[in-house]
Parts: C-alpha cells; sequence; structure tokens
C-alpha cells in the first residue's frame, strides 16, 4: 500500500519550481510506482494557491484598488507548501477509502468490477450535490478533499489513487481526447465506467465499455484510447493543469511548473505514447521557448506521429494543435491543410451529442478561423493570394466532406446553415479559374473513365483551338472584320468562357502586310514557325512581354523569300537565316521584371492570359516546403476524391465557374435542422488581434 515516503517529507516545505520538479522526479526515479495521491494533493494546492484565490477578486474590487495594490497581488509569488497541509489531506484521503472499503470481501490479487464500482461509489458519496462539473481546478485530490468538487476526469484520477491505496495496482487510467474510464484485471482488459461525461445518468458507473459502444464514437476513439501506467497517470495528473486565472489571464508561475514537470516526463520517456501531453507542451513552448529544447512546431509535429503510429490515427487534437498552431504563427495554407487532416480524422467518428467539445472545435475553424483567413487574402490582389491557390481549394473542400461524411450515419445533424453560409461565402471568395481546374473525382468512380473523358475533352479543344488559330489567320489576311464564331461547349462550359490560347492571340495580333503597308496572302512565316515550334518548345516570357527571342535557348528563325518581303527575323542567335526549324535548347528560368520568372510547361502556359497568372500557375504546381508531406490519400494537389454522399452530390457546383449559393446551402442543410446560436467575437478583422488567438483549454 502507498505511503509518505520519509525522503519526500524532508523535502518540505515546498518554495519553488524546482523544488515541484524534485519531488517528481524522486517518485518517478526511485523504483517504486509514483505516489498519485501525494502528487494530485501537491500540485491542487499550487494551483489553488496561484490560480483560485487570485480569482476570487472580482473586477469591481479590482478597479478600486489602486495600481500598486493590483500589482503586488498579481505579481509572481511561488507559494510555500508546507508539510502539515499537504500531509493531513494525505492522511484524510487514506482514511476516507480505507474506511469505506472492507478489502476481506475482495480477497483476490486483482481487482473486481465490484471493487471498482465500490470505491467509485464512495468517490461519488463524497462530492457537493450541487456543482459546475466544467469549472476550472476540480481536477485534483485536493479539490475533492477541500471543497468536495471533481471533475470528470478527477473522478476517474481518484479511483484510480484509491486501488493504489488499497494495494491494487492493476487498476489504470484509460484515456480519450474528452473521458477518462478505467481498466483493470490480470490482463487488464476489462473496462469499467467511472464517471459522467455531459448529461450521462449516474448509473453508468462500474459498466463495462464494449466494442459495440466505442465503435465509431469519439468519445472512445474507436478502442483507441490511451491505456496509463504509473508514468503515464503522473503525466495525465501534469497536462491536466489549469494555469488560468480568469478568461483572459494565466498564472505564469503555473505555466512555469506545467511546462517544467512536462519536459521531466518527457525526457523520462513517458509521453511517447500520450499525444494530448506533447501537444500542450508544444503549446506552452510556443509561448515561452526553453533553450535548447525542441522547438514548439517539432513537438507538435511528433504528436501527429504519435497518433499515426500509435493509435492508428484516431485522434483529432493534434492536427488542430498544430493547425491552430500555424494559424497564429500567420502560415494559413498549412493551418488550413492540417485542418483539412483533422476533418479525415474525424470522418471516422458518427457525430453525437456528448461530442460537444471536438464539435466547437471544428465550428471554430469552419466558422471563425476560415472566414478570417479568407478575409484577410481577399483585401489584397496579390498574384499569390491563397485564393488563387488551387491546393487551398482542395483542402477547404477536403475538411467539408470529412465533417459532412462525420455527420453520415449520426442521429444527430452536424451541419446547419451557419455552416452552409460560411461555405458558401468563402468558396464564392476563390478565383473562379482555380475552381474550374480543380478536379473533383467521387469515391467509387473509375479514375481511368474519368481520365479518358478529360483527355478526350482536351483533345477536341485542342483540335478546335487549332482550328480557330487558322480561321483566324485567314481572317487578318482577307478582312478587318473580326469573324463570329459559334458558341460550342467544351467540358460542359461555353467555349467563350475558356481562355484564348497565347498562340492564337498573337497570330491574330500580327499585321500580314507587305513593305507597301497592304495585305498579303502570305502568312508571316515567325507564326508558322511559332506554331510549329509550341508543342517543341517553352515560349520566352520576355518575348510576351516585347524583347528577347521567342523561344528559350538558341534560336534560328526564317523569313519568306530572304530578305526581301520585309518580314526581318524576330532574332537569329546562330547568325544563320535559312534554316526554317528551331533549334530549342532545355529550358532555363529567365527573369521578368527583375523578378525570377521560373519554367513553365506549354498546358500552364496555354492556361495563362498573363505573365503574371504564369507565374501563378508554376508556383501553384511547386511542392510546399514548409511541412512535410501531405499524407491523406484522398487530397493531392489540385485532384480531390470525395467521399461523403453530400458532397459528392455538389460536385459539379464546387467547380463551376459561379457558386449557387441556394443550391448548395439547401443540399448541405437537408435534414440537418440543428441551428447553434453563438456570439459574434468581433467584427474587428485587424491580422494581429486574431492571429493570436489563445487556444480554448481542455478538459483532459
Amino acid at each position: 500500500m502507498a505511503a509518505f515516503r520519509q525522503n519526500c517529507k524532508q523535502r518540505f516545505p515546498i518554495q519553488g519550481v524546482n523544488d515541484v520538479v524534485w519531488l517528481f522526479r524522486q517518485q518517478l526515479t526511485d523504483g517504486q510506482d509514483p505516489d498519485l495521491t501525494l502528487l494530485s494533493i501537491l500540485i491542487g494546492a499550487i494551483e489553488h494557491s496561484l490560480c483560485v484565490y487570485r480569482s476570487t477578486t472580482t473586477d469591481q474590487e479590482l478597479a478600486l484598488e489602486s495600481s500598486d495594490d493590483r500589482g503586488l497581488r498579481l505579481q509572481p509569488i511561488f507559494p510555500v507548501i508546507d508539510l502539515e497541509t499537504i500531509e493531513t489531506l494525505y492522511v484524510k484521503f487514506h482514511a476516507v477509502i480505507k474506511g469505506s472499503v472492507d478489502l476481506t470481501e475482495f480477497p483476490g490479487k486483482y481487482a473486481s468490477r465490484e471493487l471498482v464500482k465500490r470505491l467509485s461509489d464512495v468517490v461519488w458519496g463524497s462530492l457537493s450535490k450541487s456543482y459546475h462539473t466544467d469549472k476550472a481546478h476540480l481536477q485534483t485530490l485536493f479539490s475533492l478533499l477541500t471543497g468536495n468538487k471533481l471533475d470528470c476526469f478527477g473522478l476517474a484520477f481518484a479511483v484510480v489513487a484509491g486501488s493504489q491505496v488499497l494495494g491494487f495496482n492493476d487498476v489504470h487510467l484509460s484515456l480519450s481526447e474528452d473521458h477518462a474510464w478505467v481498466v483493470f484485471g490480470e490482463d487488464g482488459q476489462s473496462t469499467a465506467e467511472i464517471t459522467w461525461h455531459d448529461k450521462a445518468n449516474e448509473d453508468k458507473r462500474g459498466q463495462p465499455i464494449t466494442s459495440t459502444i466505442a465503435d465509431k464514437n469519439w468519445l472512445y476513439l474507436n478502442e483507441q484510447a490511451v491505456i496509463c501506467q504509473r508514468g503515464l497517470e503522473v503525466a495525465a495528473l501534469v497536462s491536466g493543469i489549469n494555469p488560468s486565472i480568469s478568461s483572459s489571464m494565466d498564472s505564469i508561475e503555473m505555466a512555469t511548473v506545467q511546462q517544467e514537470l512536462l519536459w521531466l516526463l518527457y525526457d523520462l520517456d513517458h509521453l511517447k505514447k500520450y499525444p494530448m501531453a506533447v501537444g500542450n507542451l508544444g503549446d506552452l513552448e510556443e509561448i515561452s521557448p526553453t533553450p535548447g529544447r525542441p522547438l514548439a512546431f517539432d513537438l507538435l509535429t511528433e504528436a501527429v506521429q504519435i497518433s499515426r503510429t500509435t493509435y492508428n490515427n484516431q485522434h483529432v487534437y493534434p492536427y488542430t494543435y498544430l493547425g491552430g498552431y500555424l494559424y497564429r504563427q500567420g502560415h494559413f495554407k498549412e493551418a488550413i491543410r492540417w485542418w483539412s487532416e483533422a476533418a479525415q480524422v474525424v470522418r471516422n467518428y458518427n457525430y453525437n451529442r456528448e461530442d460537444e467539445e471536438v464539435y466547437k472545435e471544428f465550428l471554430e475553424i469552419a466558422n471563425d478561423l476560415i472566414p478570417k483567413i479568407v478575409k484577410i487574402e481577399g483585401d489584397g490582389h496579390s498574384s499569390t493570394s491563397l485564393l488563387r491557390d488551387g491546393q487551398v481549394y482542395t483542402y477547404l473542400l477536403n475538411f467539408y466532406d470529412g465533417i459532412c461524411q462525420w455527420e453520415e450515419g449520426s442521429c444527430t445533424p452536424v451541419l446547419h446553415v451557419g455552416w452552409a453560409k460560411h461555405l458558401c461565402s468563402s468558396l464564392s471568395k476563390f478565383d473562379a479559374k482555380v475552381r474550374e481546374t480543380c478536379r473533383v473525382i467521387a469515391e467509387g468512380e473509375s479514375e481511368s473513365s474519368d481520365e479518358s473523358e478529360q483527355s478526350d475533352a482536351d483533345a477536341e479543344a485542342e483540335a478546335e483551338a487549332e482550328a480557330d488559330a487558322e480561321a483566324s489567320v485567314h481572317t487578318a489576311n482577307t478582312t478587318s472584320i473580326p469573324k463570329t464564331k459559334t458558341q460550342t461547349k467544351v467540358n460542359g462550359k461555353q467555349k467563350s468562357d475558356t481562355p484564348t490560347p497565347t498562340i492564337q492571340e498573337l497570330s491574330s495580333r500580327v499585321s500580314q502586310t507587305d513593305s507597301f503597308g497592304k495585305y498579303s496572302d502570305k502568312v508571316n512565316p515567325n507564326i508558322a514557325v511559332l506554331a510549329q515550334s509550341c508543342s517543341e518548345a517553352i515560349i520566352n516570357p520576355d518575348y510576351l512581354l516585347g524583347g528577347g527571342e521567342p523561344f528559350t535557348g538558341t534560336v534560328a528563325m526564317a523569313h519568306a523569300d530572304g530578305q526581301g518581303q520585309g518580314h526581318g527575323p524576330i532574332s537569329s542567335s546562330s547568325g544563320s537565316t535559312d534554316n526554317t526549324k528551331l533549334e530549342v535548347s532545355e529550358f532555363l528560368s529567365s527573369k521578368s521584371r527583375d523578378s525570377p520568372f521560373p519554367g513553365m510547361t506549354i498546358q500552364s502556359l496555354l492556361k495563362a492570359e498573363s505573365p503574371a497568372d504564369m507565374t501563378f500557375l508554376r508556383k501553384n504546381l511547386q511542392k510546399d516546403s514548409f511541412m512535410p508531406e501531405f499524407t491523406g490519400n484522398k487530397c493531392s494537389h489540385d485532384k480531390l476524391v470525395l467521399s461523403s454522399q453530400k458532397m459528392k452530390g455538389l460536385k459539379n457546383l464546387l467547380t463551376a465557374r459561379k457558386i449557387n449559393t441556394n443550391a448548395i446551402q439547401l443540399h448541405l442543410t437537408a435534414q440537418s435542422q440543428t441551428l447553434v446560436r453563438h456570439t459574434k467575437r468581433s467584427s474587428n478583422i485587424d491580422r494581429e488581434e486574431f492571429v493570436g488567438l489563445r487556444k480554448r483549454s481542455r478538459r483532459l
């Protein structure tokens, strides 16, 4: 049975962060199981002194105090925790547990379901009858012993600590991202509910968590919860520390204690299976980096990796942690990318009313953070705006595809009209060409058939473009009146809506005149050379801007009948004017207006209407070097595979030139009558104000 060790008593009184770290290190490394009761009471005493006492002063009282008194009240002072206080509460908890459980009724070496149920009843009986269970600072035994209050996590932790007091060391915590229960037995495979969640009834205590209950249920993570040993239970205690004094103020000292203890646990390898704790450490490092330690970004990506390798990629919060960090750093594209990954995880579950916390997370992302990103990017007209980035568009659609699939098969709808309005608003802000060029495929469709249809359509469009180019040249040689073109459809769009090919536009602008200024029946040989070489070479962007050679590399162009027809050569770097065939070397990057102009393919060139567009299209094809490879198998570059029924039905609307807002809203909100009212934060869209938003605290 656990007992207050003598070497721990000698460390009191606790007067600083170093004393706390020393005590935890001694408990974790002396060869015995750490005393959960002692550590929980100690953390609770420190948290109460640094956070709860300060928060009892009302805003009105602070307003009446002088600035000096207010500064003294909130200045960094670590409390002195004496041995008498801790030992008194320690003995009290032991007395309550041992006095309420008769061990002669439970003779086995391992805990039984009846014992677990008895312990949970004892703790339940000690709680106050009415209090707000979601209030902060209720997760430690200090709160139970001094105020008879515990939250969901605190109740489960108290049962595990009580089992340790009785000598049953097979009872351990099992943690999801918003719930806690216990596992027990010789093989640790038996499970039992200990506490409530949301508005659940008390009679769940002691009931097993079967695979039927856990299947597609985010509250139990599809049986991929964190199963704790003693070191992980200490990590859960530390990760659950809440340094908030009020909704707008945190305790620096309490946050420092939490950060130092998490690093201790990290160094002892107690966090290698706990992504939530690693994510919390990453958040603390973002606020106050520790010299010589991994960066916040590295810790947050490590949390994602733990979820993928250890828990079959069933944890949502590591992705939202990483996305929130990137958002606060101003890396909006990567933030949307990882929020999209979070939606790919949540699609594995069915939504229900108990998923309130993760619902709030996605609601904030969809209806608050993403619209603010769109607002920022839409304020300017830069060619590098995310609203002209096809990858960002596919990430956004992938995000909503995951949310829609989360709703499928659920008794409770997720999407209401508020979600649909913000989606339509965001989609409509993207450049029309980005929507049109985004390739969206419904899951189950044959990709090969889709590609063949696309290639046939492209071939037809190319043939029509060549025919139009020839007609345009003939018209320029015979009359100045433009020819009326027949409106044909290409890929479901009017041909007039498609961008004019660059070669065709050039051919229509070059006058076919002889030396006397009259129109000639002969086609300018430069046009013929351009048409011949467009499939073999890359056009030099400097030429489109009015200077340089038409193609990159060394070019030799002929002119009809020597020099006598008034059609001088465009350029002749080799000095030869007799050769009518281009000699085009491998494309090299050139420069345009003092900025790099990257190489392009002829397909991307024909989609552009200006050199600026060509630069932008090329940038979209370059691999993002800031983040690791996108691991989702449904979204890559400008291609997306939709899985949810709602998004499949919207496939054509999502890639249309104009967004049909009414149709999208009606389709998304079909059988979704939930209407959530929430206060709008602020109409101020100043970038610095919301890029630095604080992360909402977690229960666990």
